[in-house]
């Protein structure tokens, strides 16, 4: 599919399926033009109650009266006094799904129309662009009926202003490049643990690596992460027949000597809880403990295409987590690739444990700044909902740049305190720490856990349980590509 920008206006579109917006209170101005070139025909369709513009309503229109458009589609947008950004998103969600139901093949969106929030022209057509590639996406891999694939040969979407064609195109390749990296995201996380391993997610992120030119990657096996000592890593691993793999993913976008970014990924490719087992219904989801892993390669994928001007460093501990004579035992003594030493109490507190030894192998990239990315806790579901990604950090300015970038991206987070009284929560009699510090501010402590192995560089901790995979009933499963726009806001505003 070609996405392209125009800022024609309607009467020039005839040959285009054309989308336009319908207001609860009114009508946008593309449907405006619509109407009087149809002589108030739209305006007598809303009259007799055909569509009366709630968020998402559909009405395509076929051979528009008195026109010449053959293919019209009406979206509700709500009140035009309020329109959010989820208000947007969901109209243009609707919009590209009602062309795809439709098997519409070219189309122009005027739905930038709608003054979203005093966002600009740029915001909406790069919102634009990443719900397209949202809407359209399927997995069905493992389907033996395939579902029909979308048939667009051509998108354009409607730029009010002339003046801010530029600033559109650069918003245009920044949602495409986000969706791609979102798709990639979600395929990884939608794969069953039978096929993506770790040893997969490193063939994955080796041949990511060989797309870019800017990207190098290296694999770490057990006989290499044993002489690192990765005792923490290495202790998760010990249960499962599959080798563990640390990969590590340079991207060089910036000066040669700029420190970089670390983004550091959870990458459990199946949980069980080790021998601390789960029940068997809250094993159902446990494939998708590796969307951190898989956010990373998404990450750097986007960053890898817009060819943005930083360095990034991506660091993946990949395990499975199984029970078993060779597995690891609650009360089991770890020791850390940093000296320090972990009392396991839980063996279904694993994310954290791998984690550790990756925030310390950071360390030798003398990082400016660290995020780790972990589906780590059911804790932070129950605080925040399925909505917004649980923050902690030793360095609230990163915290605030990763607030806004939420913002921006409509992919949000919410900051948690990390007080020292969460931090006594780990004591051990005979280790330096616990791997859990109770029921109790669970993904805070999970937090201060982390931090433990972060004091040489600025980190935050995103924990995205909530967030980057629906775990729910049955056929809801799905991973969302949380928190990919986030990141890649992130790192483009770093790039200015």
């Amino acid at each position: 599919m070609k996405l392209s920008l125009t800022t024609a206006q309607p009467e020039k579109n005839h040959k285009l399926c054309v989308i336009a917006g319908v207001f609860t209170d009114g009508l946008t101005p593309a449907a405006k033009s619509l109407d009087e070139e149809s002589k108030g025909f739209i305006s007598r369709l809303i009259k007799q109650g055909a569509l009366d513009g709630k968020i998402g309503q559909v009405l395509p229109l076929f051979h528009l009266p008195n026109t010449k458009y053959d293919q019209i589609l009406l979206i509700g947008c709500g009140s035009q006094k309020s329109v959010s950004p989820s208000s947007y998103r969901k109209a243009v969600s609707a919009a590209v799904k009602a062309l795809t139901a439709n098997k519409i093949t070219e189309a122009v969106s005027y739905l930038t129309e709608l003054d979203v929030a005093s966002q600009s022209a740029a915001w909406k057509v790069k919102h634009h662009a990443e719900v397209i590639g949202d809407s359209i996406y399927c997995f069905d891999m493992f389907k033996s009926t395939k579902q029909e694939a979308p048939v667009f040969k051509k998108f354009d979407i409607f730029v009010p202003d002339s003046k801010q064609i530029k600033a559109c195109e650069t918003a245009l390749k920044q949602g495409q490049a986000i969706g791609n990296g979102v798709a990639l995201t979600k395929n990884l996380g939608n794969l069953p643990s039978n096929i993506c391993t770790p040893s997969f997610l490193a063939d994955k992120a080796k041949a990511v690596g060989k797309s870019f030119s800017s990207l190098s990657v290296k694999v770490l096996g057990e006989k290499e992460m044993d002489k690192l000592g990765m005792g923490a890593l290495l202790g998760v691993s010990q249960g499962s027949a599959q080798e563990a793999q640390f990969i590590i993913m340079e991207y060089q976008g910036g000066k040669k000597n700029e420190a970089p970014v670390a983004l550091v990924g959870k990458g459990i490719t199946f949980d069980t809880g080790g021998n601390s087992l789960k029940p068997a219904d809250s094993m159902v989801g446990m494939k998708y403990d590796m969307c951190g892993a898989a956010t990373v390669i998404g990450t750097i994928h986007a960053a890898a295409e817009l060819k943005l001007p930083v360095n990034i460093v991506g660091l993946i501990p990949a395990v499975e987590n199984m029970p078993g004579g060779t597995a690891y035992k609650p009360e089991d003594i770890l020791t850390s690739m940093s000296g320090q030493t972990i009392e396991v109490i839980s063996t279904d507190a694993e994310g954290r444990l791998v984690l550790a030894d990756a925030l310390t192998y950071a360390e030798r990239f003398k990082p400016d700044v660290v995020i780790d990315i972990a589906t780590l806790t059911g804790a932070v579901v129950i605080a925040l909902g399925y909505h917004a990604t649980g923050l902690v950090t030793n360095y609230d300015p990163l915290a605030k740049d990763l607030l806004t970038a939420g913002e921006e991206s409509f992919d949000r987070a919410w900051q948690l305190p990390m007080w020292e009284e969460f931090d006594e929560q780990l004591k051990s009699p005979f280790a330096d720490m616990a791997n859990t510090g109770g029921r109790t501010g669970g993904t805070i402590t999970a937090g201060c856990f982390l931090s433990r192995f972060a004091k040489k560089f600025h980190w935050a901790h995103l924990d995205v349980a909530g967030t980057a995979a629906m775990m729910g009933g049955t056929s809801e499963r799905r991973a969302t590509g949380r928190p990919v726009p986030m990141l890649v806001q992130y790192l483009i505003n770093r790039a200015g």
